[in-house]
């Protein structure tokens, strides 16, 4: 859910630019949340199979006893899964990497149409540096989620609790992109930092006229 809600934000920045002075916040707002809910329910919806045909299976043997947690589809709809794991994983990382290309065209164009005298290759380089994070962001949180899709496509039992940590390893590593989204997007951006300084700063003072209010 937070790589599709990534790629909104992306798509959004896309079509700022591409409107420019045409786009309506306000439409925007009210988009957002029609698209919001239709992800939740198309994410919920193309992986509601994994609670149905999820089951626990108790083994007693004289040497130990295991709970295991299998997972038992039928061929196709193993397929209509695998399929499905793919799609949730490529799909809003072609999306992101698609709005920031169109994003930094768009904006190169627009400069040089201003800057006659500039070649329009030279303003294009300067926008992939300026705006670089947005493409190696999308590339980075593909590869930190790389595991998960990995373990949706090998999972199996496990004979051994030493294979376990592999797993287990994995499938943590691949939660980090949600937790990294203030190092992947906020830091390698110049305007993202002024725009956290400026809040900081705000916040600040806030803060300060509550303290001497109160004091």
């Amino acid at each position: 859910m937070d790589q599709w809600l990534n790629a909104c934000v992306a798509t959004e920045r896309a079509v700022t630019i591409i409107k420019a002075t045409h786009f309506h916040k306000e439409t925007s707002k009210k988009l957002a949340k029609i698209v919001i809910v239709i992800l939740v329910i198309f994410t919920i919806g193309t992986s509601i199979t994994d609670l149905l045909y999820r089951r626990l299976i108790h083994e007693d043997n004289e040497d130990y006893r295991r709970i295991w947690f299998i997972v038992s589809y039928p061929s196709s709809l193993k397929i209509f899964n695998s399929i499905m794991h793919t799609f949730h994983f490529m799909t809003p990382c072609i999306i992101n990497l698609m709005s920031a290309i169109i994003l930094i065209t768009k904006k190169s164009r627009q400069r040089s149409n201003l800057q006659i005298n500039r070649n329009f290759k030279e303003i294009l380089k300067e926008q992939i540096l300026q705006h670089k994070n947005l493409l190696t962001a999308p590339v980075l949180l593909v590869i930190l989620a790389l595991p998960r899709l990995i373990l949706s496509f090998v999972s199996r039992c496990m004979e051994s609790t030493n294979d376990a940590w592999l797993f287990l390893i994995g499938y943590f590593i691949s939660f980090t992109p949600p937790m990294l989204t203030f190092v992947v997007f906020i830091l390698p951006s110049k305007f993202y930092k002024q725009q956290l300084h400026k809040f900081l700063a705000a916040y600040r003072i806030n803060i300060q006229r509550c303290l001497n209010y109160f004091i």
